[in-house]
Formats: structure tokens, C-alpha cells, sequence
């Protein structure tokens, strides 16, 4: 059986030490130790790494501990990425002010990844955001079907 090929935005691996949020942190972890079962791919990108690199160092050392542990593999922007942000932003999908998760979303996109898994519920996981994301994607060649998720689904 092939294994699905998932984009880990930021918000996922900061839920991994979310004390705050228990239940987000219970089903982050429970996700987690699905991707350990080797069921899934993970990828993640250089915009992860850079959004690391705000959090306080004590949090820092942790996300990156983390990274090493899951080995994710590591994904670029690059041209093609760049245009479909220019798309998402042509459709309104979110504001030039989101440019961090509309990265996010096209790197998965052009990446070909099955699903882009987040917590983040402002943003990528609104239905109205799966739904234009699907639409331009399919507009562009990019036939993702399952598109944004909640971490732990």
C-alpha cells in the first residue's frame, strides 16, 4: 500500500509541546506516534525551519529535536511555488499578510503531498481555504484531493 505523503506546517509540531492545549497536544501526539508506524511520508520545509526559529531557545531546541527524531524530509520553495502563491493570492484565498501559510500551501501543492496536516484553524484548515486551494490547484494541474486537515485527523 503506498504511504500518503503529508506536509507538516508549523502549528503540528508546536502542538507537540502545547501544554496549554491539552487536547491538541493528546491527538498531536497520537498522530505522531501514527508516523512512526512508517504509515505515513512527512515532509516539512525551509519556512518551518524559519518559523523555529522565532520561538524562545528552551522551545527551539525542542521543535528541532523533534525534527531530528522524525526525520521529515525537506521541501523548497522554488519558481513553481512562488507562482501558485501568486494564484492564491490572484483568488483571494487569504491575504498578502498570510504569505507564511500560502507558502506553506504551495510548497505542498506543487510537491504533489496528499494531504497538508495543521492546527492551524484561522487560516488553512477553514473549509472555505480547503475549497479555493483544491479549486486553483485542480486550475493549475495540481490534482490534490484531500487538502488541509486538522493535526490529529
Amino acid at each position: 500500500m503506498k504511504r500518503l505523503k503529508l506536509y507538516l506546517e508549523t502549528s503540528v509540531w508546536n502542538f507537540l509541546f502545547a501544554e496549554d492545549a491539552p487536547e491538541k497536544h493528546a491527538s498531536t501526539e497520537i498522530f505522531f506516534a501514527e508516523v512512526e508506524t512508517g504509515r505515513y511520508d512527512i515532509y516539512i520545509s525551509e519556512v518551518v525551519m524559519a518559523e523555529f526559529e522565532d520561538a524562545p531557545k528552551e522551545k527551539y531546541e525542542k521543535l528541532r529535536s523533534s525534527i531530528d527524531h522524525f526525520s521529515p524530509k525537506a521541501l523548497s520553495s522554488d519558481k513553481e511555488s512562488d507562482n501558485m502563491v501568486d494564484a492564491y493570492l490572484e483568488d483571494g484565498i487569504l491575504s498578502p499578510k498570510n504569505m507564511i501559510d500560502l507558502t506553506h500551501l504551495s510548497i505542498a501543492s506543487v510537491n504533489d503531498m496528499d494531504m497538508l496536516i495543521s492546527w492551524n484553524m484561522r487560516h488553512l484548515v477553514k473549509a472555505r481555504t480547503r475549497m479555493l486551494a483544491n479549486a486553483i490547484n485542480r486550475m493549475n494541474g495540481y490534482m490534490t484531493s484531500k487538502y488541509v486537515r486538522r493535526g490529529g485527523d
